[in-house]
C-alpha cells in the first residue's frame, strides 16, 4: 500500500508532542512492509524532503492550518495514494476528503479536542471513511456526542517502542542516570508530560508533602508549561518543604532514560484522559505506575498488578498512601515493573498498533 500520513504539527518531534510521537512509531512500523510517506509542518534548518528508516518526511512550510491543508493536497495529487491519515484535525480531513473522494481517508482521533459537540462537527465527522480512536473510553465518549458515526469508528490503541523504553540493565547504568538527573534520595517519583492545571502535579506535590515524614524521597517533574503556573508548583514545593526536582523540558529521544532511573511513575489528572501515552512509556521501562482511574488509563494499568488505579485522585491521600507501600516494599516495585514490561510487550507496541491500522486500511481499500 501507498499510505499517506498527515501530522498536524511538525516531524521530527521539537518537543514532547505524543501525537507526533505516535504518528513516528506508527510509520516506522508500517514501513516494514508499506510505502509511507509523513506530510509535516517545515521545521527550520531540516529539508523538504528527508527519508528516515525507510519513511519518507516532506516538509511544508505554510503560516495557517488552511494553508497547510492546501498545500497537503496539492502534495497529495504527486503521490498517487492508496490510503490518507489525517491525525487529530477534522476540518482538515474533510477539506482532504472533498479532494480526494476517490481515496479512503482516516482519521486517528487521539482525544475530543478536535472533536467539540455541533452538528457542524458531526457533518465533518461523517465525511471520513473511517474514525480511528485510541481507548474504548474515547470511542464511548465520542458515541455519546456523535451516535451517528458510530459505525465508522474503529478502536487502535496505541504503543510505544519497546526496544528504546526498556528495563535498567545494570546498577551501573542507573546510577550514571540519577547522577546525569540530578537524582539523589532512595525513592524518586516521577511525573512526566505537559505541567498543565488538570494534569493533577499540585495534587501529586501534596501527596509527596504527606508522605515525606515516613519515606525519604524524591519529586522528578519532568514538562514545561506557562511560567506562571509552574512558578506556582515551585512556591507549592517550597511551602511544604517537598524535594522536587523541575527538569522542564526533557525531549522524547532522552525520556527514556529518566524512567529507567527512577522508582515510579505518577499520572495524577484531574480530566479525562483519552490513553495517557507515559503510562505505556513507563510500564515498558519497568517501573510501576499510579494513576487517576478516569478514561482510557482504566484500560492500561491492572491495578495491584502491574500498578495501581487512584478513584479519589482529586485529593492526595490516596496517591500518598500507595506511594508509601511502594517505597517500603522494593521488592514489589520489581515484581510490579517486570508485570508492566510483560503488559507492554504483549499489548502496547507499535508493531501491535500498525497491525490494527493495516486491518482498518485493507477493509477501506477491498471492501
Amino acid at each position: 500500500m501507498k499510505i499517506v500520513l498527515i501530522a498536524p504539527e511538525k516531524l521530527p518531534l521539537p518537543g514532547n508532542g505524543s501525537v507526533e510521537i505516535c504518528i513516528l512509531g506508527i510509520a516506522h512500523e508500517l514501513a516494514r512492509r508499506h510505502q509511507v510517506t509523513i506530510i509535516s509542518r517545515a521545521v527550520k534548518g531540516l529539508p523538504a524532503l528527508e527519508q528516515i528508516r525507510h519513511i519518507t518526511i516532506q516538509r511544508i512550510s505554510a503560516s495557517s492550518v488552511s494553508g497547510y491543508t492546501g498545500a497537503a493536497i496539492r502534495l497529495i495529487r504527486t503521490l498517487d495514494a492508496d490510503i490518507i491519515q489525517v491525525d487529530n484535525r477534522p476540518h482538515s480531513m474533510t477539506t482532504i476528503k472533498q479532494a480526494f473522494p476517490q481515496i479512503p481517508v482516516v482519521l486517528y482521533l487521539h482525544s475530543l479536542t478536535f472533536a467539540q459537540p455541533g452538528p457542524r462537527k458531526l457533518t465533518m465527522l461523517k465525511k471520513a471513511d473511517c474514525i480511528a480512536v485510541n481507548s474504548q473510553s474515547l470511542k464511548r465518549r465520542l458515541y455519546r456526542r456523535f451516535p451517528a458515526v458510530k459505525e465508522k469508528m474503529n478502536v487502535v490503541p496505541l504503543g510505544t517502542d519497546l526496544d528504546r523504553f526498556r528495563p535498567v540493565a545494570s546498577s551501573e547504568e542507573r546510577l550514571r542516570l540519577r547522577q546525569r538527573f540530578a537524582i539523589t534520595e532512595r525513592f524518586t517519583v516521577l511525573y512526566a508530560g505537559r505541567v498543565i492545571p488538570g494534569k493533577g502535579v499540585d495534587v501529586l506535590i501534596r501527596a509527596v508533602a504527606l508522605l515525606q515524614p515516613q519515606v525519604s524521597v524524591q519529586l522528578v517533574i519532568s514538562g514545561k508549561g506557562p511560567p506562571r503556573y509552574v512558578r506556582s508548583l515551585r512556591k507549592l514545593t517550597q511551602k511544604h518543604n517537598v524535594h522536587a526536582t523541575f527538569l522542564g523540558q526533557v525531549n522524547h529521544e532522552q525520556i527514556d532514560q529518566l524512567y529507567r532511573c527512577v522508582d515510579c511513575l505518577v499520572c495524577p489528572s484531574q480530566n479525562h484522559e483519552a490513553f495517557g501515552l507515559v503510562n505505556v512509556e513507563a510500564m515498558a521501562s519497568g517501573i510501576p505506575v499510579i494513576a487517576s482511574d478516569n478514561g482510557g488509563i482504566r484500560e492500561i494499568i491492572q491495578s495491584g498488578r502491574n500498578g495501581y488505579l487512584i478513584s479519589k485522585y482529586k485529593q492526595p491521600q490516596q496517591f500518598t498512601s500507595f506511594l508509601y507501600h511502594l517505597a517500603t516494599k522494593p521488592d514489589l516495585v520489581q515484581s510490579m515493573g517486570k508485570n508492566g514490561r510483560e503488559t507492554a510487550s504483549v499489548q502496547f507496541s507499535w508493531a501491535r498498533t500498525a497491525l490494527y491500522l493495516e486491518a482498518v486500511y485493507t477493509r477501506l481499500i477491498r471492501p
